[in-house]
């Protein structure tokens, strides 16, 4: 595997100057990085997808063990504050169990029937978006639980840094970024945990995209949670309303400090009015901006 290989050009890195390494490290970061580029398309397909089939129920499950896994888990965490994405449509399997995220759990990565039965557990739907990770792309949890997921109707995303992975070939949409050897050999938490970290983002935030969960550049689905959030969710509202801040701030008032209704009502719809104009377009704030005022009109 190309993650594994002893790279030549590096074997003496532990008596390089420190500086000199970090120089490399830094190159090495910004080389997997770049790595993505031939995967844009496939991950634009892959978000188009999974926002497809989530639609209004369905639920974002992440897969991995190691680095991998612990990668996973942050994007869908983020997702939370960030997109409001609700707690009970999030369902992370980590190899191992969530304890395997602060330390190491011998041998679960090759547990295959765990995976199995994780899966089958969560009593899967078509509706259900199930993300695997790996930087190998032959970690046995990982690819057993793709594999059961696809059999259960899920839609099922593959992501690995070497080609022709059995990972990548499992799910329906494969993503494959060659990040190549590691400056220590072996240590995916660097390159390929970094494009990995990249790749998440992009395909997790496409998604929100294509839900609704954005407007105009604005995360108007964030949780509004302490006081920095209350005043840009206030912003946000001023701004796509078009009123003054005072009225953005009783509509945000109004609307229990959720933007999207805050803005209808901040354009004179009352609460109730505005979360129907939500429902009818459902939850996307532009089709509901339109849908008002054409009603207003």
């Amino acid at each position: 595997m190309n993650t594994e290989i002893i790279d030549p050009r590096y074997v003496d890195v532990d008596i390089w100057p420190t500086a000199i390494a970090v120089e490399a490290m830094l190159e090495g970061q910004l080389a997997a990085v770049a790595a993505i580029r031939s995967q844009v398309e496939g991950i634009a397909r892959a978000a188009e997808a999974a926002a497809e089939r989530l639609g209004q129920s369905g639920r974002l499950i992440y897969v991995g063990a190691g680095t991998s896994g612990r990668v996973a888990v942050q994007d869908g965490v983020e997702l939370f504050p960030t997109y409001n994405w609700p707690h009970e449509r999030l369902l992370f399997l980590m190899a191992g169990g969530l304890d395997a995220l602060t330390e190491s759990v011998e041998g679960a990565e090759d547990d295959e029937a765990a995976a199995a039965r994780e899966i089958d557990s969560a009593a899967l739907q078509p509706s259900d978006v199930v993300i695997g990770v790996a930087a190998s792309g032959r970690t046995p949890y990982t690819i057993a639980a793709v594999n059961a997921a696809r059999v259960a109707g899920a839609l099922t995303i593959g992501v690995a840094n070497n080609p022709g992975s059995a990972l990548v070939k499992a799910a329906e949409y494969g993503l494959t970024i060659d990040t190549g050897a590691e400056i220590i050999a072996g240590s995916t938490r660097m390159k390929a945990g970094t494009a990995q970290k990249v790749v998440l983002n992009m395909l997790s935030t496409a998604t929100m995209l294509r839900l609704g969960l954005v407007h105009r550049g604005l995360m108007v689905n964030m949780r509004v949670s302490n006081e920095k959030l209350l005043n840009r969710g206030r912003e946000m509202v001023r701004d796509i309303a078009g009123v003054d801040m005072n009225t953005a701030a009783r509509a945000l008032d109004a609307a229990g400090h959720e933007i999207k209704p805050a803005v209808l009502i901040a354009l004179g719809a009352t609460p109730a009015q505005a979360r129907e104009e939500l429902v009818e377009g459902l939850d996307n704030l532009s089709r509901a901006i339109n849908s008002w005022r054409l009603r207003d009109a």
